[in-house]
């Protein structure tokens, strides 16, 4: 649950600034009258991510009586879903410092020109979060047996709605530049132990060889069943007992990833000093 918390509050939270970006400027602006367009847009953004959701969890149930069908499916979509994300997260890493002022220079040229414009404008700029929301909880869960990690994705999207709305009154101030630094850090952390679960289920549909070669075996000292075995498994995706070509991968996406994460952005002109504690500054 925790792990989707994590995400639900992340993603929703983006999303709850864009949304306050947009609804600031039309009213500071004098455009109130077209603030249910944004909402129609955003309605349209959220309703694709959640079909979007149903269309994966749909062809998994058709693969359900095949094994190596169903494996194969789960590997390739934990696979592409974790690139998506990862170039979520360096896109809005990147796009973070600019974000508020070209989201209201596109917002006075869709007002110019007309509805349909703010509305596609809205709905593009809710729709990244919102699908990136719905394929990392698809690849996250896809182990899972309860609905626990929908329950912790639904918390996580219901706190964001709640800061959203809070920033937007000015009633809570967040330092958001650090939060997404943070939290981008975590999820990468997430998605690496579902890339590395993906060569898992592929090595099991037998795509991949080496099923019974394990790198290591720590399941005496981290039982799988035990509560921080659990929480590593839930969070992280933690494996005991991995395989060589598992271990590997996951390695191999963490490390690199990481050290570009953390590598300081390279700005030929020093940012302004904006305020992220707002949604004015988001």
């Amino acid at each position: 649950m925790l792990a989707n918390y994590l995400i639900g509050l992340r993603e929703g939270l983006e999303a709850s600034l864009v949304v306050s970006i947009l609804a600031t400027f039309l009213v500071k602006s004098g455009h109130r009258d077209r603030l249910k367009l944004v909402w129609i847009g955003v309605g349209a953004a959220l309703g694709v991510a959640v079909a979007g959701w149903a269309l994966l969890q749909f062809i998994t149930a058709l693969t359900a009586k095949s094994f190596a069908a169903q494996e194969t499916i789960g590997g390739v979509m934990s696979i592409l879903a974790v690139g998506f994300v990862t170039w979520m997260i360096f896109w809005m890493r990147k796009a973070s410092r600019s974000i508020a002022k070209e989201l209201r220079e596109r917002m006075g040229q869709a007002l110019e020109v007309g509805s349909r414009a703010v509305v596609i404008l809205a709905f593009l700029a809710v729709f990244r979060e919102s699908i990136e929301t719905a394929f990392i909880v698809y690849a996250s869960a896809a182990t899972a047996t309860t609905a626990t990690p929908f329950v912790g994705v639904l918390l996580g999207l219901a706190t964001s709605v709640l800061l959203g709305i809070a920033i937007y009154k000015g009633a809570v101030k967040i330092n958001l530049a650090v939060f997404f630094k943070w939290t981008g850090a975590v999820l990468i952390l997430v998605a690496a132990g579902i890339f590395a679960y993906g060569f898992h289920d592929l090595q099991e549909a037998n795509i991949l060889p080496g099923l019974q070669t394990l790198a290591f075996d720590i399941s005496h000292t981290i039982p799988p069943d035990s509560w921080y075995g659990v929480l590593l498994k839930g969070i992280f995706n933690f494996n005991p007992a991995p395989t060589v070509i598992e271990a590997a991968a996951w390695v191999a996406y963490l490390v690199p990833v990481l050290v570009l994460y953390f590598r300081p952005i390279k700005t030929s002109t020093p940012p302004p000093a904006v305020p992220a504690t707002t949604a004015e500054a988001a």
